[in-house]
């Protein structure tokens, strides 16, 4: 599998039964840097209520947080791959332990013709029926994962889960929702629209207040409620942005280093945004004010986050309140700083918001 080539959200099967999802754009030569989303039953189980999927010979349970990586970890250390950048391993799969490989893009074509009586099916069919009717997208720039990806997912109760592929479609999806959740006639509305998704849920993020995370939430315009009139269902819907194959650009070189230098948090303006939507999130800064940590900040280029929460969550021109962990990025042509928010001791100490 030497020249297989996968991106972000594409799902990686594993002989004993995990299902991986391509992490990202940058990878190790023969390797992909994976998140671990699932196992099989017969390896793992978990007590977590939200975590089963699917039944019989086909159930699997979802890893929530750190669970994933901490189970493959002790059991399976094989798919824990060394990143010579970082210096240490991060979960991910070799091209010669992957038993099978699904497509987003694939899978959808092949959802969007299936017959039967299968409401959440049914219910993602009409949905992109009345998207691509008013829009001059097509079915060719969506995907789909989670559940629906792996064929475990419940007609009944299961989210509908699609990817948007490309900048230009996801600007031209950004123009459908936008005149759908403002008709106020419409079967799609903004998730954020009311606090109801957040209301009564636990808070860990400690400088990034709840009505913060609805504002930012609201404006990205990606998280619709569906209203299906066959179930009687209102379906949480996500719109994923990944990459267009001609805008990847594989970042990964071994002699490139990432070294860490603290802890820091500052004011910035956004200077360029066009990588905002995908993961990892990138935004060029210019430093206005350090508020936290060493004065070197001051020279960091931008911020670098693998945290979902911060995706679309600042644009250009705008200034931000960030804090994460300052890196030193020591490349052969040269230096630069990055803020980067990633999985970490002070994960909910992390922040990205819009100082408004």
């Amino acid at each position: 599998m030497a020249t297989l080539k996968l991106r972000d959200r594409d799902g990686i099967t594993t002989k004993e039964g995990l299902i991986f999802r391509v992490f990202g754009y940058s990878h190790p030569p023969e390797s992909f840097v994976c998140d671990a989303e699932y196992a099989s039953s017969e390896i793992f189980k978990s007590n977590n209520p939200k975590a089963p999927r699917g039944s019989g010979r086909n159930a699997f349970y979802k890893f929530y947080e750190d669970e994933g990586w901490k189970f493959i970890q002790r059991r399976f250390p094989q798919y824990m791959i060394f990143h010579e950048m970082l210096g240490k391993k991060m979960a991910g799969v070799n091209h010669n332990d992957i038993f099978e490989v699904k497509k987003p893009g694939v899978v959808l074509r092949n959802l969007a013709g299936a017959a039967g009586n299968d409401d959440l099916l049914a219910a993602m069919q009409n949905l992109l029926n009345i998207v691509l009717e008013s829009s001059d997208l097509h079915l060719e720039d969506f995907g789909v994962f989670g559940s629906l990806l792996h064929g475990f997912h419940h007609p009944k109760h299961s989210d509908i889960d699609l990817i948007i592929y490309g900048e230009r479609s996801l600007v031209k999806l950004h123009e459908t929702l936008g005149e759908f959740y403002k008709s106020g006639f419409s079967r799609l509305t903004n998730e954020f629209g009311t606090d109801q998704t957040i209301r009564g849920k636990d808070w860990r993020f400690k400088n990034l207040s709840p009505d913060e995370y609805l504002w930012h939430q609201q404006r990205k315009l990606i998280y619709a409620l569906f209203e299906d009139s066959k179930s009687g269902r209102t379906i949480k819907t996500e719109f994923e942005p990944v990459k267009d194959w001609k805008e990847i650009d594989n970042e990964y070189d071994s002699k490139t280093r990432i070294v860490p230098r603290g802890w820091t948090r500052m004011l910035a303006k956004v200077t360029e945004d066009s990588d905002a939507p995908f993961i990892p999130s990138i935004y060029n800064i210019e430093p206005l004010e350090i508020l936290e940590g060493q004065r070197e900040a001051s020279e960091a280029k931008r911020v670098f986050s693998y945290v979902e929460e911060f995706r679309m969550q600042a644009k250009r021109g705008e200034t931000v309140d960030v804090g994460g962990n300052l890196e030193e990025v020591m490349t052969p042509s040269g230096n630069f700083l990055q803020v980067t928010l990633t999985y970490c001791p002070r994960y909910y100490e992390q922040v990205l918001k819009v100082k408004v």
